[in-house]
């Protein structure tokens, strides 16, 4: 893996109206669009247009550069405050619900976050006010460390799932619940027939939304970390 972008020397000066801040902003919009499979240094060069791949080189060093830069300006989206306003759930929950909306905004951070090390500077400025939330209850700091990557992959996982979710019911069609609904008839049809009573009425109902599953599975956690911080 080569060394994060914040390691190595920084860019030149700008030229024209090409600098770091644009390629990196084309190269978003790039994912955005078509994934992660699609950032590539030509994709990207086209995106921002009379530019060579090899001039973006010259300002992100590599494709792996330009990842971690995506990486942190995506994670710049989201709200840090400066300083914990004393209701430490209510700071995690916020974090959390504007972290996940991010994500769903930019369904390559999940897939790509963990490739890359997370040292950019919005990156650790929103773990480092994570951990002063928590050390701030009582939590050790290993122990706060530990809640932090809980409630992040909470929100990494549910993103994946989301977006993968999305991109298979695109597929087959299934533009809302009703459409799923009728898509799963011949599971409960199988599951009434196997005699699972209370499968085949869940398989009949409306399916609960991934806001309301990402918010129960969010309060597992931070009902757990209160237990925690009451011990």
């Amino acid at each position: 893996m080569k060394p994060p972008i914040w390691t190595q020397p920084p860019p030149p000066p700008r030229q024209r109206a090409l600098g770091r801040e644009e390629i990196v902003a084309a190269g978003i919009l790039v994912a955005d669009e078509g994934g992660p499979d699609s950032i590539t240094m030509k994709n990207v060069a086209e995106q921002l247009g009379p530019y060579s791949p090899m001039a973006l080189y010259r300002y992100v060093h590599s494709k792996e550069g330009l990842i971690d830069l995506m990486l942190d300006a995506a994670a710049g989206e989201v709200p840090v405050p400066e300083a914990p306003s004393g209701n430490w759930r209510e700071d995690l929950h916020t974090l959390a619900a504007d972290t996940r909306e991010m994500v769903l905004t930019h369904p390559w951070y999940a897939e790509l976050t963990h490739t890359r090390a997370p040292v950019g500077p919005n990156t650790m400025r929103r773990l480092e006010f994570m951990l002063t939330v928590l050390t701030e209850q009582g939590a050790a700091l290993g122990d706060a460390m530990s809640y932090a990557a809980l409630i992040d992959r909470h929100i990494i996982g549910s993103g994946l799932q989301e977006a993968e979710e999305s991109r298979t019911h695109l597929a087959l069609g299934l533009h809302d619940g009703h459409a799923l609904v009728a898509a799963l008839a011949p599971i409960r049809e199988l599951a009434e027939a196997g005699g699972h009573r209370l499968l085949t009425r869940w398989l009949s109902e409306p399916i609960t939304s991934p806001e309301d599953q990402f918010e129960l599975g969010l309060g597992f956690l931070l009902d757990g970390i209160a237990a925690r911080l009451r011990g």
